[in-house]
C-alpha cells in the first residue's frame, strides 16, 4: 500500500509529487497517458504571470503570486530554462485604460510588485514594434517565461529520483473506499493508497464522482496557438497580452524560453474533453489580434500550429480540497502553471492536517542537471565530454543542433521516454522548422536500440501512432 496515489502527471501532479518526496512517504503517481506532461501542460502559454489578474481573496490570486516568487529558485534547481523578461498588458482606447487602473489597483492589493501605467512613448522606448493603435500598458516587470512541459518532466523526474514511482497507461476506471484507505483501479491494475489526490485536469471532476464527489464541473476550453521560426523571436522581448475579458486573457504575442515566437491562445468552450484540433477561424483569430497587438509579424515563418485544453471550473476559482483523504486538485486553469510550486506547499499542508505523518528525508536531493546542459557549454568544455563520449559529436538533429548522446541521455533519464514525441519534448529534436523531417528516422533507430525492440513497434505519440510499418525494400 501507498501512502499516496496523484492521478495525473501534469505540471500541477508533478510538482506535488516533488513536494511530497522530500517526506518518508511512499508514493505513486499515475496517468492515462503514454507520458508525462501531455495534457493542459503540454500545450499553453508558458508564461509565469505576476498576479495582477486574479481576484483578490482567491485561491488563484494567493497561489499565483507565491507561486510566482517561487518559481525561479524552483526551475534553478530542477535546471529548467526560466526567463523574467515582464509583461505588458495593452490598451487601444479609453475603456482599456480604465481596465487596465483597476488591474493595477488589484495587483497591489494581491501583492504584486512594480506595477505601473506605460504611456505610447514610455512602451515604445521598450518595444519598439508594439502595434500603431496602442496607446497605454500595464508593465509587470515580475512576469516570466518558462517551458511547462520541460518543468514537468523535471519536476516528476526529480521526484522519481528521490523514490516515487511513476505508472503510465493507467487509464483510472474505478475507485473503491477501504478500511484503510482507497483502490484506485485502472482496467488492468490497482493501487491501494491511504490518500488520493486528484489532478486530472479536464477530467478531475470525472474522477471525483468516482468517489461520489459532484460538487463541480469541468468545461475544456479549447486554445489555439501558432509558433514561428526562432529567427523572429526577438520581435519582442516583453509577454504582450490584450485587455483580459470573461474568457481569458485573451491573445498574447511572446518570446519562448528556447528563441520562437508563440501567438496565442483563443478561448472555445467545447463538450469534448480531447478534442484538440486547430481551426481556420481559431487560427485567423490569432493573426489578426496579434497583429493589432505587435506590428511586423511574419505569418510566414510560422512553423506549427496547434491547441491545448484549459480545464475551466464551475467555481471560478482553484478547487482544492479534502475529504476522507480524498483530495482534489481541480479546475487549475489559468494561472495554475505560475502557481504550481505554491499549489504543492499547500496540498502538503492539507495533508498535514487531515492527519498524514510526514518526517523530511536527511537524502532528499532537490536539484536535477539540466536537460539542455550540453548545448550551454563552451566549445572547449564540449570537446571534453566528446573525447570520453564521441556520441555527443554526432548530430542528429540540424535545426536544433541536438547530439546523439543528448537524446541517448535522455531515454536513459527519468521519466524515461518511450516514443518519438517524448523525445522531442526533451531534447527539442525535430522542434525546429523542418519539424523531423531529417532527424525523425534516427529518433526512431535510437529509441529501438535502447528498448531493445523493433523499429516498427515504436510510435510518434504512444497508442496506435506507429511510425514504420516495415523496410521498403520489402512492402
Amino acid at each position: 500500500m501507498f501512502d499516496i496515489v496523484i492521478i495525473g502527471a501534469g505540471v500541477v501532479g508533478g510538482m506535488i509529487a516533488r513536494e511530497l518526496s522530500r517526506y518518508e512517504l511512499s508514493v505513486a503517481i499515475v496517468d492515462k497517458g503514454a507520458d508525462v506532461a501531455l495534457g493542459a501542460t503540454r500545450a499553453n502559454s508558458a508564461i509565469v504571470h505576476a498576479g495582477f489578474d486574479a481576484k483578490e481573496g482567491t485561491l488563484k490570486a494567493k497561489l499565483n503570486v507565491e507561486g510566482s516568487k517561487m518559481m525561479e529558485r524552483v526551475a534553478r534547481e530542477l535546471g529548467v530554462k526560466y526567463k523574467k523578461n515582464g509583461s505588458l498588458v495593452v490598451g487601444f482606447n479609453d475603456e482599456d485604460r480604465r481596465t487596465l487602473e483597476e488591474l493595477i489597483e488589484r495587483g497591489n492589493r494581491n501583492g504584486v510588485e512594480g506595477l505601473r501605467l506605460l504611456e505610447r512613448d514610455e512602451i515604445l522606448a521598450i518595444e519598439p514594434n508594439i502595434g500603431k493603435d496602442v496607446v497605454v500598458a500595464l508593465h509587470a516587470p515580475t512576469g516570466a517565461i518558462i517551458c511547462p512541459y520541460e518543468l514537468c518532466m523535471a519536476a516528476v523526474g526529480n521526484a522519481m529520483d528521490n523514490g516515487v514511482e511513476l505508472y503510465l497507461d493507467f487509464g483510472v476506471k474505478k475507485i473503491e473506499k477501504t478500511e484503510g484507505g482507497y483502490k484506485v483501479c485502472s482496467a488492468d491494475k490497482t493501487l491501494e493508497a491511504k490518500f488520493v489526490i486528484n489532478c486530472a485536469g479536464v477530467n478531475s471532476d470525472d474522477v471525483a464522482r468516482l468517489v461520489g464527489d459532484d460538487s463541480f464541473s469541468i468545461t475544456a476550453r479549447r486554445g489555439e496557438y501558432m509558433l514561428l521560426d526562432r529567427e523572429c523571436g526577438d520581435l519582442v522581448s516583453h509577454t504582450i497580452f490584450r485587455c483580459p475579458s470573461a474568457m481569458g486573457k485573451g491573445i498574447l504575442v511572446s518570446p519562448t524560453v528556447d528563441g520562437n515566437l508563440l501567438l496565442g491562445p483563443t478561448a472555445e468552450n467545447l463538450d469534448n474533453k480531447t478534442d484538440v484540433s486547430t481551426t481556420a477561424s481559431g487560427l485567423a483569430k490569432v493573426r489578426a489580434q496579434a497583429n493589432e497587438q505587435v506590428s511586423g509579424i511574419n505569418m510566414g515563418k510560422v512553423i506549427t500550429s496547434f491547441a491545448g485544453l484549459r480545464a475551466t471550473g464551475s467555481t471560478g476559482d482553484f478547487i482544492i480540497n479534502e475529504r476522507d483523504g480524498f483530495v482534489n486538485c481541480a479546475g487549475i486553469e489559468s494561472p495554475g502553471l505560475s502557481a504550481s510550486p505554491a499549489i504543492a506547499l499547500y496540498v502538503a499542508e492539507i495533508l498535514k492536517d487531515a492527519g498524514l505523518e510526514m518526517t523530511e528525508k536527511a537524502d532528499f536531493c532537490p536539484t536535477r542537471r539540466p536537460m539542455h546542459y550540453f548545448s550551454s557549454l563552451s566549445v572547449d568544455e564540449k570537446n571534453e565530454i566528446i573525447k570520453e563520449h564521441p556520441e555527443f559529436a554526432h548530430i542528429i538533429c540540424r535545426c536544433e543542433t541536438v547530439t546523439e548522446g543528448e537524446i541517448l541521455e535522455a531515454i536513459r533519464t527519468n521519466p524515461k521516454p518511450r516514443d518519438v514525441d517524448g523525445v522531442k519534448r526533451r531534447t527539442r529534436a525535430s522542434m525546429g522548422r523542418c519539424q523531423g523531417g531529417f532527424c525523425l528516422p534516427y529518433v526512431v533507430e535510437l529509441l529501438a536500440k535502447e528498448r531493445d525492440c523493433d523499429y516498427t513497434e515504436i510510435t510518434k505519440f504512444g497508442g496506435e501512432s506507429y511510425i514504420n510499418i516495415g523496410k521498403t525494400k520489402e512492402v
